[in-house]
């Protein structure tokens, strides 16, 4: 059982990493806003923005906006050093080949991360512009868009989904510390299934094919979780028999 000064001791070392941190995003939210007008006029020149005039309704609109664009680039380039906290935090209680083994955890998320805000921006949101501008036309609506509601629509379905394609590594993680399982994971995969359902119809358009195409790949990513995590447990036992093929104990 831990006592109070080990408490005290790990409640330290987690107030460290946290101000480096945030230090850390401190610093990339400056250059996030400085870069904020580069980014903005990118996105603008998207289709999913081409064809859209950005209006404000209030003189604090853009303020707004340059400080979300500004908080983008900040948490995009934060989540790796976020992720390396978070392994460095747990190291303590890993043994040295656990924490060799877990230490691919910080690239494999972040390109996972990547991954996901890439296919969030260019497919998913772009799809979903392109719905409900049509709905729009349809009823005789005349278009005129904010730019805060364009971008808080855009943050809405980008951030969940490039969270949701963290599954892999975060299932792979818990698997090696012995958390998870691939049996644990088919036990829940019925209600895993209707929970990515609700949350891919809550970040897509309000039709059938956008549901699937949202959904579909949130499933894809979860069934790829499974096969990770088996493909884990697998390759340890393998290693085990190579390192002790009789099931004693191993000398070197």
């Amino acid at each position: 059982m831990i006592n109070s000064d080990e408490w005290v001791t790990h409640l330290t070392e987690l107030r460290k990493r946290l101000i480096w941190v945030m230090l850390f995003f401190i610093l990339t939210l400056a250059a996030g806003l400085y870069m904020s007008p580069k980014v903005l006029l990118y996105i603008k020149n998207r289709p999913a923005a081409a064809d859209i005039a950005w209006n404000v309704f209030s003189l604090t609109d853009g303020m707004f906006i340059y400080m979300k664009c500004g908080f983008l680039v900040a948490v995009f380039f934060t989540v790796p050093l976020a992720l390396y906290h978070v392994w460095a935090f747990v190291r303590p209680g890993l043994t040295n080949d656990e924490a060799k083994k877990t230490f691919w955890f910080v690239p494999m998320a972040f390109v996972l991360f990547s991954i996901g805000v890439a296919f969030s921006f260019y497919v998913a949101f772009p799809m979903m512009v392109s719905f409900l501008s049509k709905m729009n036309k349809t009823v005789g609506a005349v278009e005129t868009y904010g730019m805060d509601r364009y971008f808080s629509l855009m943050f809405s379905v980008v951030f969940p989904l490039a969270l949701a394609f963290e599954m892999p590594a975060v299932v792979l993680f818990l698997t090696r510390l012995g958390i998870l399982g691939p049996s644990l994971l088919k036990k829940v995969r019925k209600y895993v299934y209707l929970a990515l359902a609700v949350v891919g119809s809550m970040i897509s358009p309000p039709d059938f094919v956008s549901h699937l195409s949202v959904t579909i790949p949130l499933i894809l990513l979860f069934e790829l979780s499974i096969l990770v995590s088996r493909w884990y447990l697998h390759r340890k036992e393998l290693d085990n028999l190579l390192i002790d093929p009789k099931g004693g104990e191993s000398h070197v």
